[in-house]
């Protein structure tokens, strides 16, 4: 059998980091002969220079530049490369592959991504809406384009409060002042709107989900973060194993009818109800821990892109734990010359 030829997203490897070398971990380890494009849109992005991540490495325009230009870039490098399946992970450039979907296939591209409705039915803009329209339990949000509408939160909001942007970041206000200055920052980052939502408090579980895009759930791992960075990411974590909260994210899964990868954050409160906080359509940056779990969900999610039977998965084992660190790795000048003068490097 032909080797098969991955292209994934998001090489970015910081204390923030993005899923893209966790997902190659993962693809490396179900398919040992693989070839994996690393698809970067930095040439300082740490993943492309550890060793055995990506055999090839090419910059790509900033979806923001459109879809024309990000497809166009894609199809020159399929013509290098012959990709098999693609893997975006980032959020900002989800739309853009949604809309290049059947293009992509008709080019012998595979994806396995959610569809436009489903994008947008967990845009944090109108996150609120999911419990009205589908019956998710779901915090209190409003979206907020002015900063003089944060003085009146009072009447719908108690102190604390979470303010979050449109694709990432999330701070917790517990004054109306804190609140003004985290809408001014995430709207500086991110732009408009922001959303603010109702602070439950208790405990948070993550949970990485691949769904068939008809109801079903077809394989979990549920985390605990047992160590956070200061911007709240986790830097450990651990499996853990809850009937009640697997039957809520089957529940959600299946009334979302959510195609590919996502995570799920979800917030157990004080009384004991489950309340879904986040939907993040995409993988985790700590994806790798499902390999460990027993759970190879990119490996899924690759299966499922090329049109292999899949059979649902039950919840991983509770007790595996997981550690972030950093590392120095020391790099060639002739690699990042070549991916900041040619936007392309072979190895």
């Amino acid at each position: 059998m032909t080797a098969l030829t991955f292209a994934v997203t998001g090489l970015n490897a910081t204390d923030n980091p993005a899923p893209g070398v966790a997902v190659i971990r993962a693809l490396r380890d179900a398919y040992p002969l693989c070839r994996i494009v690393a698809l970067s849109y930095d040439p300082l992005d740490s993943g492309n220079h550890m060793p055995g991540v990506a055999d090839a490495v090419y910059l790509m325009p900033f979806p923001s530049q459109g879809t024309d230009v990000l497809k166009e870039r894609i199809l020159t490098i399929h013509g290098e490369q012959r990709i098999d399946v693609l893997i975006p992970t980032l959020d900002a450039e989800l739309l853009v592959f949604i809309k290049m979907e059947t293009d992509l296939r008709a080019h012998g591209i595979r994806t396995f991504l959610p569809t436009l409705k489903g994008l947008e039915l967990r845009s944090k803009a109108k996150f609120a809406a999911l419990k009205d329209d589908l019956g998710i339990s779901v915090p209190h949000s409003v979206t907020v384009t002015d900063a003089a509408v944060i003085a009146e939160l009072h009447e719908q909001f108690t102190y604390p409060l979470v303010v979050k942007g449109q694709f990432y970041d999330a701070y917790i206000s517990h004054t109306p002042m804190e609140a003004e200055g985290h809408f001014h920052k995430i709207r500086a980052k991110w732009g408009l709107p922001v959303v603010v939502q109702e602070f439950i408090a208790g405990e948070e579980y993550d949970v990485v989900c691949v769904g068939d895009g008809k109801g079903a759930l077809m394989g979990s791992v549920a985390m605990r973060k047992m160590l956070l960075t200061d911007k709240g990411k986790a830097w450990a974590g651990i499996t853990i194993r809850d009937p009640k909260l697997h039957a809520f994210v089957v529940d959600a899964m299946a009334k979302l009818r959510w195609r590919g990868p996502c995570e799920l954050e979800v917030m157990k409160s004080h009384s004991g109800d489950f309340y879904l906080i986040e939907v993040n359509p995409r993988f985790p940056a700590w994806v790798y821990l499902s390999v460990g779990a027993g759970r190879n969900l990119p490996q899924m999610a690759a299966q499922l892109a090329m049109d292999e039977p899949v059979s649902p998965l039950p919840p991983a084992e509770a007790g595996v734990l997981f550690v972030r660190y950093s590392y120095d790795q020391i790099c060639s000048l002739a690699d990042f010359e070549a991916l900041s003068t040619r936007g392309a490097l072979q190895r």
